[in-house]
């Protein structure tokens, strides 16, 4: 199972929609590939809209650290921000500390990446 790790939290709420898109897309695309998949953004997104939850790293962290520990990898989608992200920079913290492996994916900039059905399974993963 990978968890994908992505940049959310932003000042513009478009910013943070736009996100949420990419990474819906990301974890779409690999699993076409038969990538299992987990996205912290991708499945909470929703049910943080929608109950009024805090969109931040805080409220989500400790759910982020249980999820990492179940996975067999960390892949960071590398969307404008990661680099700065708190969220991004801790669960690559906590994946370094558990001994899980980290990747890279560059998103895709188009919008509806088909490409990812004819590739392997884990193509388009970088380390």
């Amino acid at each position: 199972m990978i968890y994908l790790a992505s940049p959310y939290t932003h000042a513009d709420p478009a910013v943070m929609e736009a996100r949420f898109d990419a990474v819906c897309r990301a974890a779409g695309a690999l699993m076409a590939a038969g990538e299992m998949v987990y996205s912290p953004i991708a499945h909470t997104h929703p049910i943080a809209i929608r109950c009024a939850l805090p969109r931040d790293f805080a409220f989500w962290e400790a759910f982020d650290k249980r999820m990492i520990s179940a996975c067999d990898s960390l892949t960071v989608l590398k969307l404008d921000g990661w680099t700065e992200s708190h969220g991004v920079k801790s669960e690559m913290d906590i994946a370094f500390r558990l001994g899980i492996p980290i990747a890279y994916l560059e998103p895709s900039r188009e919008p509806q990446d088909e490409s990812a059905r004819s590739r392997p399974a884990g193509a388009g993963l970088q380390s």
